[in-house]
């Protein structure tokens, strides 16, 4: 492995994934100081150790180690192993916390990994894992991975603060990834949701749906939201409700938005009719972003462009958020990668707010660790 000299060192808590992501895939070890070291109480935090420890099951021969107070970590990358594991998620951050992450690795395992996650589905910060299976996986196949062993199925949901949710992620694994233009993404052609109910009526789902379709039938006819009420022990141990909404275009773009009502005991009770309408909304200003990639893919969608062979990617997104620029900072500094950035007016695109096209030249990035079959 590689030396000392080769480590990279980062200072604080901020993007503690993408850091440990890139390292991963890259093979080079790391180094991260000050954690939250002037804070009353210091060091990682529990969901910050949880998804180390989830690293370290995916991993074969890591080498982890953080100092007494939690402040100091040094990791040093083994192997993409995969196989079939579980890991219960802390309940403080959602399951999409992890499975964001376990998205950009999966394809680069020895073994295809299928994997039982627990915890909370759907919450106020994390992307939702209902959100995630609309939009990552259509992603992932455009790279070519699209066989049949990729999926991700909610068993149970669970809200915050107490949980209760189980989800299976399964994915193949792939040799090279391929180049992907995807540079136009088309008109919207129909919109499609979830809006689910736990531990509470199921009139409140129903509530939802006419909500946000009173909003979304003035631009499009064709729009179904499907209700999701779970009984029993698949509805997790804390009530609560939400909206999960994706717009579908002719060439294959998904763009996704979502609500959650608040944690129980937490802030004001949310009325469904609000939180239908205020979905809606959020859906219609993602579209005005628009871009062939929603918000909450940009990083993964660069990711795998660097990745893949020798050759040109282009993709246009949306404007960039905070994470996805220092994600590019993190992967210049991990793969030494550049990617060339073309700003797009309304005027040129005829449609919605500012556009940025990228563009790179893949790393031709291989899985060494893929078993040859």
């Amino acid at each position: 492995m590689a030396g000392e000299a080769q480590s990279l060192s980062y200072a604080g808590c901020n993007f503690l994934r993408q850091r440990l992501v890139l390292a991963t895939l890259s093979g080079r070890p790391l180094k991260i100081r000050k954690i939250r070291a002037k804070e009353e109480d210091p060091g990682l935090r529990d969901f910050e150790a949880s998804f180390i420890r989830l690293i370290d099951k995916v991993t074969n021969g890591s080498r982890i180690e953080i100092n007494q107070t939690g402040t100091t970590l040094y990791y040093q990358p083994g192997l993409l192993y995969g196989g079939s594991l579980e890991h219960d998620c802390s309940p403080s951050r959602s399951i999409g916390y992890y499975l964001e992450s376990l998205l950009c690795l999966a394809p680069f395992m020895k073994h295809p990994l299928k994997i039982v996650l627990r915890g909370v589905t759907n919450d106020q910060v994390d992307p939702s894992v209902d959100v995630l299976k609309a939009t990552a996986l259509p992603l992932l196949k455009k790279f070519g991975i699209d066989s049949e062993g990729l999926e991700i199925k909610i068993n149970r949901r669970g809200m915050p603060p107490k949980g209760g949710g189980e989800i299976v992620f399964a994915c193949p694994v792939r040799k090279v990834l391929q180049p992907v233009q995807f540079t136009d993404p088309g008109k919207i052609k129909r919109i499609r949701g979830t809006a689910y109910s736990v531990r509470v009526s199921p009139q409140m789902a129903n509530r939802m749906v006419e909500s946000a379709r009173s909003i979304l039938n003035k631009f499009l006819p064709d729009i179904y939201i499907y209700t999701d009420h779970m009984k029993g022990v698949n509805s997790g141990k804390s009530p609560g409700f939400g909206l999960c909404l994706t717009a579908e275009t002719i060439n294959g773009t998904v763009l996704s938005a979502e609500l959650a009502s608040n944690p129980q005991g937490q802030g004001a009770a949310v009325l469904p009719e609000e939180l239908g309408q205020n979905c809606a909304k959020l859906l219609l200003e993602e579209i005005y972003r628009g871009g062939c990639v929603d918000s909450t893919n940009q990083s993964l969608v660069l990711l795998l462009m660097t990745l893949g062979q020798r050759d040109v990617s282009k993709v246009l997104l949306g404007p960039l958020s905070p994470y996805t620029i220092e994600f590019l900072r993190h992967l210049r500094s991990f793969f030494q990668i550049m990617f060339k950035i073309e700003t797009k007016t309304p005027e040129e695109e005829h449609m919605g707010g500012e556009k940025v096209l990228m563009t790179c030249v893949g790393i031709g990035f291989s899985n060494l660790s893929k078993t040859v079959r």
